[in-house]
């Protein structure tokens, strides 16, 4: 898709009320884009609402959960009301647990999944179709992440959603391809946004201390979502199938396919690394 100039284009976007969700929305408008963004936090997605249309773009904002079927239903047909379809969908929402499998209750299960993966499987079967029957192609962003290929024992439940979105993608690519719509994985990695300090944490990840170590280094590695969000428009502009995003999202994306062995013995020392530190910080 050429994004030099997306005038006349909409974009819809989940999650935008901070993060990568806003910053990729304020990408699209100034390559001239209209959107549409939505987010559970409905002050947020009115403010990235506002920002956009001080760019001179239009913007309609919805407080939308994207796990809630009935509410997406909806959500849909309120956009399908204003516009044929959309041009680009952009299936950004999601959110955090760290947590081993054993420390994770069902309801954690019910909570990540009905989020993570079925919000994505929702965008697409309530936006996707109406883009295949205008005929017009189009492209689909679904925002899954270096998890989604490198799993660890700390994100038990997390890199399993991520894992099916990837997955998901790939096989929604394959059947959308010859209608002209392009659908690509995004993986970002360490990325410095608030969902390090939203995200539900059980077992050794909610020991004192660990939340706010967790925080101050993605803060020191001072990753934005504003790239992530240039790397979203270059990847619709080559119709990237994945598209890993920061440099250790790209060098665990090739250890992982180079020499998966040595992948997991490193992903293990790391976590045994970070367990040392967390319990050295800990009261006797």
């Amino acid at each position: 898709m050429d994004i030099s100039n997306l005038s006349g284009k909409v974009v819809l976007v989940t999650g935008a009320g901070s993060g990568i969700g806003r910053e990729t929305a304020l990408a699209f408008a100034r390559r001239g884009a209209d959107l549409v963004v939505c987010d559970v936090n409905e002050a947020a997605s009115a403010r990235t609402a506002d920002d956009i249309r001080a760019l001179g773009r239009k913007a309609a904002s919805h407080f939308v959960d994207v796990a809630d079927r009935g509410r997406m239903r909806a959500f849909a047909d309120a956009v399908h009301a204003e516009v044929e379809a959309v041009d680009v969908l952009v299936n950004n929402a999601g959110v955090g647990l760290g947590a081993a499998f054993l420390d994770t209750t069902l309801e954690d299960w019910d909570w990540i999944i009905g989020i993570n993966l079925c919000g994505i499987v929702h965008g697409c079967h309530f936006f996707v179709p109406k883009m295949v029957a205008r005929g017009r192609g189009g492209h689909v962003v679904n925002v899954a992440s270096a998890a989604g290929y490198l799993a660890s024992e700390a994100l038990s439940a997390y890199s399993t959603t991520k894992f099916a979105v990837v997955g998901l993608s790939e096989a929604l690519r394959d059947e959308l391809k010859p209608r002209g719509i392009g659908v690509t994985a995004i993986c970002p990695g360490i990325i410095d946004t608030p969902i390090t300090g939203a995200a539900r944490l059980r077992g050794k990840a909610a020991l004192p201390g660990a939340r706010e170590r967790m925080v101050e280094f993605y803060r020191r590695r001072n990753y934005g979502p504003e790239l992530v969000a240039e790397k979203i428009l270059k990847a619709v502009a080559r119709d990237a199938a994945l598209a890993p995003v920061s440099p250790e999202a790209w060098v665990t994306y090739f250890l992982k396919r180079l020499s998966p062995g040595f992948t997991a013995w490193l992903n293990r020392r790391l976590a045994e690394r970070f367990e040392r530190q967390l319990q050295a910080t800990q009261p006797p």
